[in-house]
């Protein structure tokens, strides 16, 4: 940030890879060198690197976040990975059959709860989606 707080353009980059990365707007003037860090650096400056998709990055810290038994950061790895329409959700359990036999059967079941929780998650949102629709529609057809 500058002295008049607004975004540097490595800011700008990271916190605009960052919402496309996890599909949410983030604010780019959160105080702190943790987010400047995270921003300014592994998302304006590795993120952004030619040579690698999103998707293939993203796969590449499906497999380290398993490795390392973070069910949490898998949920939103997996839910933005669905999200973004980068992998759909059979690819996402390929990659728990796939990872089982390289980082062993209880790392990899936590990547495979975290898809299902995931999954559950999407389909709760999409029925409450469709009935929030079905009663709009019922409304403006009475009133």
């Amino acid at each position: 940030m500058t002295e008049r707080n607004e975004p540097t353009e490595a800011r700008s980059r990271g916190v605009a890879m960052m919402n496309k990365v996890y599909g949410w707007e983030m604010p780019a003037d959160i105080p702190g060198d943790f987010f400047a860090v995270t921003a300014d650096h592994l998302f304006a400056d590795i993120w952004t690197r030619p040579g690698l998709s999103l998707r293939d990055r993203r796969l590449l810290l499906l497999g380290a976040i398993t490795a390392q038994g973070q069910g949490d950061v898998a949920k939103i790895q997996l839910g933005a990975a669905l999200q973004n329409e980068e992998l759909t959700e059979q690819q996402c359990e390929e990659a728990a059959i796939f990872l089982c036999h390289y980082v062993g059967w209880p790392l990899a079941t936590g990547l495979n709860n975290a898809l299902i929780a995931v999954k559950a998650d999407r389909r709760k949102a999409a029925r409450a989606a469709a009935k929030a629709a079905e009663a709009e529609s019922a409304d403006s057809a009475t009133g």
